[in-house]
C-alpha cells in the first residue's frame, strides 16, 4: 500500500485507515450492512408489497415515505462500506477515501416523529430501526476517522505543536 499521504494530511491517518479497512470490525459491519442491504431489497419487492396494500391510504404515504428513507440509509451505509473495501483491496489510496465526497450524509430520518410509524407493517418498522442503529454505528466510525482525524490535523494537540515548536528552535528535527 502506498505509504504517500496527501499533501496536509498526517502519515499516521492512511494507517489508520487501512488498519480499519483490514479489521474484524470492519468486516463485520460490512457484512451486516450488505445483509441489511439484500434483507430490505427482498422485503420491498415482496411481502412489503403486498403488505403495504393492506394500508389505509394515510399509512400507505407513511409506508412510501419510511421506504424511502431506509433505502437511502442504506444506500448511504453501503457506499460508505464499498469505499472501505476499496481501500482494503487497494482498489482506492486511503487518501482518497478522506475526500469528503465519500463522507455519510445526514441520516435521511431527519425529526421525523416515532408516531409517524404507528399502523406500518412490522418487518417494515424492524428493518427501519436496525437501518438507523447500523447508520449510527458507521457515521461514528467516518467521524472518528475522517473528520476529527482531519480536525486533529488541522489543529495539533497543544503538546505535539510545543514539542515541534522546541524541535524547530533547537534544530532537532
Amino acid at each position: 500500500m502506498s505509504d504517500v499521504v496527501a499533501p496536509g494530511a498526517a502519515p499516521w491517518r492512511a494507517g489508520v485507515i487501512e488498519d480499519f479497512a483490514r479489521s474484524e470490525l470492519f468486516e463485520r459491519t460490512f457484512h451486516e450492512g450488505m445483509d441489511l442491504v439484500e434483507e430490505t431489497a427482498a422485503y420491498l419487492d415482496g411481502s412489503g408489497r403486498h403488505d403495504s396494500k393492506l394500508l389505509s391510504r394515510n399509512a400507505a404515504l407513511a409506508y412510501a415515505a419510511e421506504s424511502m428513507r431506509l433505502t437511502t440509509r442504506l444506500m448511504q451505509v453501503a457506499s460508505w462500506l464499498l469505499v472501505q473495501r476499496a481501500v482494503r483491496e487497494g482498489d482506492m489510496a486511503p487518501e482518497a477515501a478522506c475526500d469528503e465526497s465519500y463522507r455519510l450524509g445526514a441520516d435521511p430520518s431527519g425529526a421525523r416523529a416515532d408516531t409517524a410509524r404507528e399502523g406500518l407493517p412490522t418487518p417494515l418498522t424492524e428493518l427501519l430501526g436496525r437501518s438507523e442503529r447500523l447508520f449510527e454505528r458507521v457515521r461514528h466510525l467516518d467521524r472518528r476517522m475522517y473528520v476529527e482525524a482531519a480536525a486533529d490535523e488541522a489543529e495539533p494537540h497543544s503538546v505535539l505543536a510545543q514539542m515541534a515548536r522546541l524541535q524547530d528552535e533547537f534544530g532537532t528535527r
